[in-house]
């Protein structure tokens, strides 16, 4: 199966419709085979979509540790103050970017698999525009960052002064975020992936010669020159490919024409239907960002404090390397189910997310035998120190339980999004995590007194808890209402002639992709 082809060039879609209805039926002869080729085609679908995003997150990580390697040979403090101040960016403006930006998902997912390549454009556009709206108070904020680090977080002067320092000099980062993003979830909601890798490994190649250079002749303010530098160099690749490279044969939108974009763009109605998506996206996206820098600052209490922060960091930078798999297959699912839907392929939708849900288990269990196989090995790369050596190993022993969770329940998130219900992860992270893994997390690791384990181990309950959550509501979704209402929310359905935004004032009927 070509991965850039939409889903409904299915040959088999007729027949897995008539099966769907009815599970009794007489199976005509080759059925099993016609079925076993429908899910083999899907995982192969599903794999051309991972692989590139998962090489495109592990750029991400190797140019992360280039940079906090370069933060360190600049001293103590230039080491302290830029990895906060990095950890304060991520968590006030690069998490709420790429949230807002999921909102993408089912939009651009659902149109393109309708056909409709306007309302794909359109998109596109209005969200880029959105995010750059959003950098504006997130600027003031980062502006403000040593007043907010010294007397909210308690942080030494000296720290936070240089902390701004370095947050000031990333702000052009924000706006380079806000075209980058957008400009993948555009092509990955085609199922084009590659370019996102190819374009994230031109800018590590990028990073490595700049933070070179500026972090000798600029100290601090050059890293993070060197990171937004880097950043803008995956954007333009992105966008090269875009404005140039892009076609319209095989499903994937023809190169845009920005003349045929703007004249919609005031469309309320769009712009009502983004934002909904987009508050419980980013909202889904920021909690869990900052569950985890809870977790940290709950370490940070414990009894020998920086033992167990040195632990927790070390413990986590593992986490940070599968969680490059556990995104993609989250990715992968949004796109799958979303182009489906858009194709109005119930039963299509309905095995990719049977295909999705199953991968997420087998990497979940993939992923936690590989951190208790690494439990003693992945600290020596970080400290000689025997007793945080031995911290870590038993922390990772505890963690390794919590991906095979981890993995499902981001595969879970993906599929909501997919059908363009959001909410619904936002509400099970907010109800798995705040309501019942930091409590849990608090009562086990302090008035119990099992440390980093006990906290870890409420986070196994709490994921538990949001993934039971998010599979009730998967396995009660009627696939082929949820078709319709993604055909009306694409513009192609057969109550959609009245929809804003269908795209058909570009399209004349019945072929909504011809723009």
């Amino acid at each position: 199966m070509d991965p850039a082809s939409p889903p409904h060039h299915n040959q088999l879609q007729e027949q897995e419709h008539d099966q769907v209805g009815c599970p009794t039926m007489k199976k005509e002869p080759g059925w099993a085979q016609a079925a076993a080729r429908a899910v083999a085609g899907e995982a192969r679908a599903q794999r051309g979509i991972v692989l590139p995003l998962i090489g495109m997150n592990l750029t991400g990580f190797v140019k992360q540790a280039i940079t906090t390697a370069f933060l360190g040979r600049l001293g103590d403090l230039e080491l302290a103050a830029g990895t906060l101040g990095f950890s304060f960016a991520s968590a006030t403006g690069i998490a709420v970017l790429m949230g807002l930006c999921g909102a993408m998902d089912p939009i651009c997912g659902q149109a393109h698999g309708a056909g409709n390549a306007a309302l794909l454009r359109r998109t596109l556009v209005m969200t880029i525009a959105m995010l750059l709206a959003a950098s504006v108070p997130i600027a003031l904020l980062w502006l403000r960052v040593d007043a907010v680090l010294h007397h909210v977080f308690g942080q030494q002067p000296d720290i936070s002064a240089v902390a701004r320092r370095y947050v000031v000099c990333l702000l052009p980062d924000l706006a380079v975020v806000s075209f980058r993003a957008p400009l993948k979830a555009y092509l990955s909601s085609q199922e084009v992936t590659l370019p996102a890798f190819f374009s994230s490994a031109v800018g590590l190649a990028v990073h490595v010669p700049l933070i070179v250079w500026l972090s000798r002749t600029r100290g601090v303010e050059g890293v993070a020159t060197a990171v937004w530098l880097s950043d803008l160099a995956t954007a333009v690749g992105l966008a090269a490919y875009v404005l140039l490279l892009s076609k319209k044969d095989n499903g994937i939108a023809e190169a845009p024409r920005c003349g045929r974009w703007w004249p919609d763009m005031a469309r309320k109605e769009e712009w009502v239907r983004l934002l909904r998506l987009a508050v419980p996206c980013c909202l889904n996206t920021c909690l869990e960002w900052w569950c985890l820098e809870i977790l940290i600052l709950l370490t940070g209490r414990l009894p020998d404090a920086r033992r167990a922060v040195a632990v927790i960091a070390v413990t986590l930078n593992f986490d940070y390397l599968l969680y490059a798999a556990m995104l993609s297959l989250s990715v992968s699912a949004a796109v799958r189910v979303s182009n489906s839907l858009g194709a109005g392929d119930a039963a299509a939708a309905r095995r990719a997310t049977t295909i999705s849900i199953m991968g997420g288990i087998l990497a979940g269990v993939g992923g936690g035998a590989l951190m208790l196989a690494s439990r003693r090995q992945w600290a020596r790369l970080y400290t000689r120190g025997a007793g945080v050596r031995d911290g870590v190993a038993k922390a990772m022993t505890v963690m390794a339980a919590l991906e095979v969770l981890n993995f499902p329940l981001n595969v879970c998130g993906g599929i909501v999004r997919g059908t363009a219900r959001p909410a619904v992860g936002m509400y099970a992270v907010l109800g798995g995590f705040y309501l019942v893994a930091l409590p849990v997390a608090v009562a086990l690791g302090f008035r119990a007194r099992l440390g980093i384990e006990g906290l870890l181990a409420g986070f196994i309950v709490g994921t538990a808890a949001s993934l039971t959550v998010l599979v009730v509501v998967i396995a009660r979704m009627d696939w082929k209402a949820e078709a319709d209402k993604a055909r009306v929310r694409a513009g192609v359905g057969a109550v959609g002639d009245d929809v804003p935004g269908s795209g058909k004032e570009d399209a004349p009927s019945g072929n909504a992709g011809e723009v």
